[in-house]
């Protein structure tokens, strides 16, 4: 039904809005964004159901909010299991190694900005953008210490990459796993989109590079060894991947049942991991190494470790983030229900076209956020061709670094390295991360121009 001019349908876009200003506000009201949209979805779907009930129609709400609330299973189940991995191969030290590696290696400011920066373009394909960011931002904050103009720098440069990395690949972001799972694009397609996100970083943080101070920072030393199974987790994280895209491809399946196969695949391995008497160490001290014996693992209190629980893992998933994608998706799921997005996409791809559009829904992302902006894409459904589904993935993906709230891996950063990597620190050099937006979609023209 067209219920854009219905009093309901006004009211449901000012609720919307409202709760989407307290989000933007979250960093400065600590009100965690998930709440007000939550509440907004409920209030959002009783108009829904009252306008269609007035209009003679008890049933059609009903199935409209059900295929919203499929469309967010799927998804849920999916970054579940896939934080679920994230936080196991955290605690069994994976990602400690890697950080305490760079910190002892004595690297200068400029390398460690460019190595850093190249971990996490690489990492968040796999690892997702936002943990990635968080590690390299830890990482950053470690060695630059008090000299805040390279961590401030590193962090966007870190961002950037993150967000660019998570691009090209249905792993990386949550926008780029919408695109997968609704089938607009395949999985060997996103490897399109490699080269313009390469471009997006390199662009930008060549011109940030400019602005590093000189010198090392002070020398330290940290020790951080892997738990007993760590490589095996690595191991089935990537079968789970490889389950996942074969579900999809081969089978035809929802990918999340190769993730949630997985799941239960880490589930039994840390059955195992519980089932030992005390958490040891395999690759502990040296001088225990070369015995071969294996030192037992203590915390921070020189209490031994007590049995691995894989629930631990669960509860550490980004859960404010996870409530905030449902509440999103049943916003903008309501709002299309009285028919605002199909007045959008008539407005939009009809009327500026679908390059335009494109390019608009990646300011719209760093003004707003990516989810309810490709969300809405998604809803709306326009009929483009690959070239420009790719285009919007990318610009999506990367458009919300241009602003520190404009993506989850920003916020992240700014709450990791408070006062330093902030809002105006960010918006300093946003005219460099425009420059490398607009080099990622000319450069995306040029070698995927045969896919429009």
């Amino acid at each position: 039904m067209d219920l854009t001019t219905h009093w309901a349908g006004i009211v449901a876009i000012a609720i919307f809005i409202g709760a989407y200003i307290l989000v933007i506000l979250e960093e400065n009201i600590h009100l965690r964004k998930s709440k007000p949209v939550i509440v907004a979805a409920g209030f959002i779907w009783m108009l829904v159901a009252f306008a269609y009930a007035a209009a003679g129609d008890t049933h059609t709400a009903q199935e409209l909010v059900r295929h919203n609330l499929l469309e967010f299973t799927e998804l849920f189940l999916f970054l579940l299991a896939a934080m679920t991995f994230i936080n196991t191969m955290e605690e069994r030290g994976i990602f400690n190694v890697l950080r305490a590696w760079l910190v002892n290696q004595g690297f200068s400011l400029r390398k460690i900005f460019w190595i850093t920066g190249s971990i996490a373009f690489l990492m968040s394909p796999v690892a997702d953008n936002l943990a990635t960011a968080l590690l390299m931002a830890t990482v950053v904050i470690s060695v630059g210490g008090s000299n805040t103009r390279f961590v401030a720098l590193a962090c966007i440069n870190i961002v950037v990459a993150a967000n660019a990395g998570g691009a090209f690949s249905p792993f990386g972001d949550i926008t780029t796993l919408m695109v997968w799972q609704k089938g607009h694009v395949q999985f060997s397609e996103f490897f399109a989109l490699f080269l313009p996100s390469v471009v997006n970083w390199l662009v930008t943080a060549s011109i940030l590079s400019f602005g590093l101070p000189a010198g090392k920072p002070d020398p330290m030393h940290e020790e951080a060894y892997l738990k007993h199974g760590a490589l095996m987790v690595v191991a089935l994280f990537i079968l789970t991947i490889t389950m996942a895209v074969s579900m999809h491809n081969y089978l035809h399946m929802p990918p999340v049942i190769g993730m949630m196969t997985g799941l239960g695949f880490l589930k039994l391995f840390g059955y195992y991991l519980k089932r030992r008497k005390h958490e040891k160490v395999p690759y502990g001290p040296r001088e225990d190494s070369a015995l071969g014996s294996e030192a037992i693992h203590t915390s921070a209190d020189g209490q031994a470790a007590g049995p691995y629980d894989i629930y631990a893992s669960l509860q550490k998933a980004e859960w404010d983030t996870l409530m905030f994608f449902y509440g999103v998706i049943l916003c903008v799921g309501g709002l299309g229900a009285f028919g605002y997005l199909a007045l959008g996409s008539e407005l939009l791809y009809n009327g500026l076209g679908p390059t335009t559009s494109n390019i608009l829904v990646g300011v719209a992302s760093a003004l707003v956020d990516n989810i309810p902006v490709m969300f809405a894409v998604l809803a709306m459904d326009p009929d483009m061709s690959q070239g420009q589904w790719l285009l919007v993935t990318l610009t999506a993906g990367v458009g919300g670094s241009m602003l520190s709230i404009g993506s989850a891996a920003g916020v992240a950063v700014m709450g990791q390295a408070r006062g330093i990597y902030t809002f105006f620190a960010h918006l300093k050099w946003t005219w460099a991360v425009v420059l490398g937006y607009v080099a990622s979609i000319a450069v995306h023209f040029m070698v995927n121009g045969s896919t429009f």
